[in-house]
């Protein structure tokens, strides 16, 4: 069957990624031209605003819809219906007796003293969720095993429930993936229409609680995701766009988007990935081993790192929280998710984000967001509510007339009537609440970087930071000296480095089986390998690379780290440079390492990778556009200051000394007094100090 990642050499890449602010499109075509489009969010329905933008970079462009080869995409729209609670009626079918294993889940609290912390509500009510008179051994034995009438009475059930997504979740399932599958089947046989999700099919793992969790997810989120696509792949070829459409994982490679629609939990983090992909391979083109991603939007913002050339992948992590984590210490607050996803630590911190100040009088800012609509105060679209943006306003870092090239009227006196309330509330005058309201939101933002680098055993102090997203540039400078790092690199097009991603972005598939005894020999082991390999293979084409991976951990803990497996044939001795890279990769992130009596296997798995095209250098080569000549603001720092405001073109490969103002047609990067700053041969702004 032919593949939808098969691509002409010739003809027009688009890239689109939905941000909660703005929407993102780059276009590339056949002969290396680059066409950026920044545009508001449409958030009744997003799909509008990527078509609106598609079409507007193509007319940009001079190109016509049927060049399109490749349509490119990361959404929200996954993320959106687990924060804003708008998924579908959830039912879980599960084992008599395990009812409630959604509301026992794990005894994770990831604030120890607030004693009004409470656990989030269950997607699945209690009373949607049913129980079958079945049972799967831990060996894989049926006793007894589910009987088709009962299986076609609860259909009947759920249909008079009216409920929009199953999720079949039962005990064992992972030994036994025929028997959850032969249930799932009987169900969508009576539900004509409702979404079934087996729990096999998105997490054949082990440990209950998470499986369940994943597959009420993927349920929950499914006729979403699906009704969004299909919506979206109907609108694109009214407008004859009729390329492939490709949508981000979370693990950073792109899939085809009728297998999205079936497994929707492997895009839950979507966009963040995309923006995390273009790091690494713009960290490789320029040669850089230890990175710390920082993507600031108008929603949140977003910390990974990535060390010798690749992200940290987790196995699972969470969502719907006050910060979307792989693990540590800020665990237990949402939805635990398995599926492959880069480690992206996200704390509710953008440039929409409302500014308050509670009873005690302590400054907050988000996790509440003004979003795209009415957006921040400045923007003139009726918010009232100060924000993160109205505060750069009134600091003097943005533009007071406009940004994203001209598209946004920015109204100053908006921002400080919305700043006024705060202001009286702090004392002082609004430029110093301003100020306040900057330092806090670059203290919450530590979190996130703390997360992915301190919490697993890494010094933030030895990497670079890549800054980029329309926020993450006003930031970068002030969050990295936070942390002690050294030099903060802001990228070409840093607002729409996302929508880069994308185009450089490889297709990817991924295939797991949960370890099983028969495969203590190796030769067992190295035939399930073997399986998944050519599993993957069929599905991306025989150009397709494949990794191999093992879940390792010492016995009796929960947690498993992952292994690459080396390349060649197994052997004893491959699988004992296996568990020496787990030794290793142990003792760096906790500080300790076993022996290899207490090592076992959690989880085999292969990821094919279908190399794209398209290199990073291609997509950076856009054209600098010439400054607007010298001119100053008044900016707030620890106190007022005549700041030179340049274009990017305006800088040499000679650093010069802060303060400055950097604006660009998607970002503005502020060098704070004390950074130096200068252009260095790919058009990157560098930002640099001498650390203590």
């Amino acid at each position: 069957m032919p593949h939808s990642h098969d691509l002409r050499p010739t003809g027009w890449r688009v890239g689109a990624d939905i941000g909660g602010t703005f929407t993102d499109v780059v276009a590339l075509g056949p002969a290396g031209e680059v066409v950026p489009m920044k545009v508001p969010s449409t958030p009744s329905d997003y799909g509008a605003g990527v078509v609106a933008a598609t079409t507007a970079v193509l007319s940009s462009a001079g190109a016509r819809p049927e060049a399109v080869i490749a349509m490119l995409h990361g959404t929200t729209v996954a993320t959106n219906a687990i924060l804003e609670k708008n998924g579908v009626r959830t039912a879980v079918v599960t084992t008599r007796g395990f009812r409630d294993v959604l509301e026992i889940g794990r005894l994770r609290r990831p604030v120890l003293y607030d004693l009004s912390w409470s656990k989030p509500e269950p997607l699945a009510p209690r009373r949607y969720r049913y129980e079958l008179d079945q049972r799967i051994m831990s060996d894989g034995r049926l006793d007894p095993p589910a009987g088709e009438e009962e299986v076609r009475a609860l259909a009947a059930r759920l249909r008079a429930d009216e409920v929009g997504a199953v999720a079949v979740c039962l005990l064992n399932s992972y030994a036994r993936p025929d028997e959850e599958r032969r249930v799932a089947e009987l169900l969508r046989a009576g539900l004509p229409g409702v979404y079934v999700t087996a729990s096999v099919d998105v997490s054949p793992q082990l440990q209950e609680f998470e499986r369940a969790s994943t597959a009420t997810v993927n349920a929950y989120v499914g006729p979403a995701v699906h009704g969004y696509l299909t919506r979206l792949e109907t609108a694109l070829r009214a407008e004859r766009v009729s390329a492939p459409l490709l949508v981000m994982q979370s693990s950073g490679g792109l899939l085809d988007a009728a297998s999205v629609a079936q497994r929707p939990v492997q895009i839950i983090e979507s966009g963040p990935a995309a923006g995390v992909t273009a790091v690494q391979k713009f960290a490789e083109l320029i040669g850089l081993s230890t990175v710390v991603a920082f993507d600031m939007g108008g929603t949140t913002a977003k910390a990974s790192l990535i060390e010798h050339g690749e992200p940290f992948v987790s196995a699972d992590y969470e969502v719907g929280g006050g910060m979307n984590v792989a693990r540590g210490l800020s665990s237990g607050a949402g939805y635990p998710v398995r599926a492959p996803s880069i480690d992206i630590a996200e704390v509710g911190s953008g440039g929409g984000s409302i500014i308050s100040v509670d009873a005690a009088g302590a400054l907050h800012v988000g996790p509440a967001s003004a979003g795209a609509h009415p957006g921040p105060a400045c923007y003139g679209q009726g918010g009232e509510l100060p924000t993160l943006t109205d505060a750069n306003v009134a600091l003097g870092y943005l533009s007071p007339q406009a940004l994203a090239g001209g598209r946004v009227t920015i109204h100053p006196d908006l921002a400080a009537k919305a700043l006024s309330a705060a202001t009286e509330r702090l004392g002082g005058d609004v430029p110093a609440a301003a100020r306040g309201a900057y330092q806090v939101a670059v203290s919450s933002m530590t979190t996130a970087v703390k997360a992915v680098t301190s919490e697993r055993g890494r010094d933030p102090r030895e990497a670079t930071m890549v800054a980029f997203g329309g926020a993450g540039p006003l930031y970068a400078a002030a969050l990295a000296r936070e942390l002690g790092i050294s030099t903060v690199i802001v990228p070409v097009h840093p607002g729409l480095f996302s929508s880069l991603g994308l185009l450089v972005a490889d297709t990817e598939r991924h295939e797991l089986t949960p370890y099983r005894p028969e495969f203590a020999e190796v030769s067992a082991l190295a035939g399930e390998f073997e399986r998944l390999a050519a599993k993957v293979t069929a599905e991306l084409g025989p150009d397709a690379a494949v990794d191999r991976l093992l879940d390792v951990r010492y016995r009796g803990q929960r947690f498993e780290l992952r292994v690459r497996v080396p390349e060649g044939d197994f052997t004893d001795d491959l699988l004992a440079e296996v568990r020496a890279r787990f030794h290793a990769e142990h003792e760096r992130t906790y500080g300790r390492a076993g022996t290899d009596e207490l090592v076992e296997l959690v989880n085999l798995r292969v990821r094919g990778r279908l190399p794209t095209p398209v290199s990073i250098a291609d997509v950076l080569s856009l054209p600098v556009a010439a400054g607007g000549g010298p001119a100053t603001r008044e900016c707030r720092f620890a106190e007022t200051v005549s700041t030179p405001v340049v274009g990017r073109s305006d800088l040499s490969a000679d650093p010069v000394d802060g303060p400055m103002v950097i604006e660009d047609m998607d970002a503005t990067t502020l060098v704070p007094p004390g950074a130096r700053v200068h252009r260095d041969q790919f058009g990157n702004i560098v930002i640099t100090w001498s650390t203590p």
